[in-house]
């Protein structure tokens, strides 16, 4: 941060910019120094989430000094500065004044509103209205918005300094007033094309006096992190770099600078939980015949931060106050310029430079839903075992993932949308799913910069068991954890999300690194039946029975299926035989000698239906010597319970 300090003593002798925080200080001859410009980080440089579209890059400061002092009225020369990126920029476009590419990249002079000393950050905030143009003086022909600038006098800090005045009478062929004592406009936007962003006629008056700075800072562009490589224990990196095309030569020093390291913000911890939050899940295991009540809670899916800034808020703590140059807000929205606006005719929003759409969200997509299943969230966090914490949430569910709350309405419309509650008493609302898929996305609302949030919400399945006609149907139901919103939610593609734009909400992300989890897995109701002895050598076989006895007077869904038989006389099977298809309500009969002939061992059934029976009645034929029978042993599965051998 320069020494604005320094600048008020040379106030009354120095020349000064018409920027904004114009750190004027030339004037009281001439110095054989050079004009030269050393390009800098503005802050720390920050951490950019490799999913992200429209990730905000750490501001560029251009630090100046030298150059010649300029006689009082004489026109501020002006220079054209372009930042190139190695990825697309994707800064908001704001249409001002129909200029293509206009957006709310914003490059400001001499720090105006920073606080610092010194005549340039005493100076308010003033927005050149001809992104195009800038300060070019003669104005080209047509332009009416532009901001001309002459060497000037000016009061504004105790006393009489020199700063730079402009016209009242701006546009083509103005000429200098000394009784226009107003400072000249410091706030200039930048226009937007691929992966470059340009400020056109910026004033570039020399500060001249010795220890003066003029200061250029860049603020609000915003970059596809997501075309560039995410490292690994090194991460990748966005560059910017600096060109002055002016008609004097003016030299930059470190003109290529590292704007943004890129890395995953969505940790590959993020994991689905058992439903007492104690440890990841392989999934839910359902049974396809028994119901579940709204409220049943499957898992618990929990978002974790890859480094400490990938979560934030759509504003810092001061929304109305987030205008200081170099202050890092940690927020989605940058700088807010509010005299820098454009308005979206579809939706009739007006945005300020800088303003994000919304915090940032996170997504859980469900997919292979079966149908007759309904799945609902909380419509909040949540911690330990579906439980609500007490206080303001940390997050809440929106109406949809692309949902813009800049209108000044939250997007947040959980009312609309409550499912009732959980068996827990959180709060659920349903998940609208159609082709057997949904999403439900949370935005987040609080979050700490220096830390590693966890973001964690329940998920709760319900249907009405009908095994009898296969409902719901047997899978697995997945579910993927990503950030919002994203291409797969149809409200842009892979190639215009990457891409600056006038009407896509703001942050936008990439399917690319989507973390994908089995949430549960509906299966069919079977029944394991152990048969301990079978045999059909020496003169002996057996006869095995399986009944389906689901047709009973407790009124138990009937169901149909097959059973597989596997025999066993050794560590693996010998061999496996599959029954037709039993009915409920019938028997199946067979003798083991026809299903797998020369065999002594034991045997296990899978039937596909639950409430199978069956017995096995061992003898030599015709029964003459010896006979036994016994029930055989129902094994306990996830599916069924078992029993005894006096079953």
């Amino acid at each position: 941060m320069p020494d604005f300090r320094k600048w008020i003593l040379a106030l009354a002798s120095v020349s000064l910019l018409a920027g904004v925080a114009s750190a004027q200080v030339g004037g009281g001859g001439t110095t054989a120094n050079p004009f030269t410009c050393t390009a800098t980080n503005g802050a720390v440089t920050p951490t950019l989430r490799a999913e992200g579209y429209t990730e905000l890059t750490g501001d560029i400061v251009l630090v100046c000094t030298g150059g010649a002092n300029s006689p009082l009225g004489s026109v501020v020369p002006t220079a054209n500065i372009t930042v190139f990126l190695n990825t697309a920029v994707t800064s908001r476009l704001l249409g001002t004044n129909s200029v293509t590419g206009a957006s709310e990249a914003l490059l400001l002079v001499d720090e105006p509103g920073s606080g610092e000393g010194g005549y340039g950050p005493t100076v308010p905030q003033i927005v050149c209205g001809a992104p195009q143009s800038g300060a070019q003086n003669p104005q080209p022909a047509g332009v009416v918005n532009g901001c001309p600038q002459f060497v000037g006098n000016s009061n504004i800090v105790g006393g009489t300094g020199v700063a730079v005045a402009s016209n009242p009478n701006t546009g083509v062929g103005g000429a200098f007033n000394p009784a226009a004592l107003n400072p000249g406009a410091n706030v200039f936007q930048g226009i937007v094309s691929g992966n470059q962003v340009q400020f056109f006629g910026i004033p570039v008056q020399p500060p001249v006096s010795s220890g003066a700075e003029r200061v250029y800072r860049i603020t609000n562009i915003r970059a596809n992190a997501n075309g560039v490589t995410a490292g690994g224990p090194t991460p990748g990196a966005v560059t910017a770099s600096l060109s002055i095309s002016s008609s004097t030569s003016i030299p930059i020093t470190n003109s290529t600078l590292t704007v943004g390291f890129v890395q995953q913000g969505l940790s590959p911890s993020s994991a689905l939980r058992n439903t007492s939050n104690t440890g990841g899940s392989g999934g839910a295991a359902l049974a396809q015949c028994n119901s579940l009540a709204t409220g049943f809670g499957v898992g618990i899916v929990q978002f974790i931060e890859n480094f400490p800034t990938a979560f934030k808020t759509q504003y810092g703590p001061n929304p109305n106050n987030q205008n200081v140059p170099g202050v890092i807000y940690n927020s989605e929205s940058g700088f807010i310029q509010r005299g820098v606006t454009g308005t979206v005719s579809a939706t009739g929003f007006t945005y300020a430079a800088g303003q994000a759409d919304y915090g940032t969200r996170l997504k859980a997509t469900f997919s292979n839903v079966p149908t007759g299943v309904s799945v609902f969230v909380s419509t909040r966090d949540i911690v330990n075992s579906f439980i609500a914490p007490s206080g303001s949430p940390v997050a809440v569910l929106v109406v949809g993932e692309n949902a813009s709350s800049i209108s000044g309405v939250p997007a947040v419309n959980q009312s609309a949308t409550t499912g009732g509650t959980s068996a827990a008493g959180v709060p659920i609302a349903p998940v609208a799913v159609s082709n057997n898929g949904g999403t439900a996305t949370w935005e987040i609302l609080s979050t700490n910069p220096s830390a590693l949030d966890t973001v964690s919400f329940g998920v709760y399945l319900s249907y009405t068991a009908a095994a009898a006609n296969n409902t719901p149907a047997p899978g697995s139901i997945g579910v993927n954890l990503s950030f919002a919103p994203t291409p797969s939610g149809g409200q842009f593609s892979a190639t215009s999300g990457a891409a600056a734009s006038a009407t896509l909400t703001i942050p936008r992300f990439s399917d690319s690194l989507n973390i994908a989890r089995n949430l549960a897995t509906i299966s069919t109701c079977t029944t394991a039946l152990l048969y301990p002895y079978v045999t059909n050598i020496n003169g002996f076989d057996t006869g095995m029975v399986i009944a389906n006895t689901n047709t009973d007077p407790f009124g138990t869904a009937a169901q149909v299926g097959t059973c597989t038989i596997n025999f066993y006389s050794a560590p693996t099977a010998t061999a496996t035989f599959t029954t037709p298809s039993i009915v409920s309500g019938s028997v199946y009969a067979n003798l083991a000698s026809t299903m797998d002939s020369g065999f002594n061992g034991y045997a296990i059934a899978i039937c596909n239906f639950q409430n199978a029976h069956g017995f096995a009645f061992i003898s030599d034929v015709g029964a003459r010597n010896l006979a036994m029978g016994y029930l055989a042993l129902v094994f306990t599965t996830r599916n069924q319970s078992g029993e005894n051998l006096n079953n």
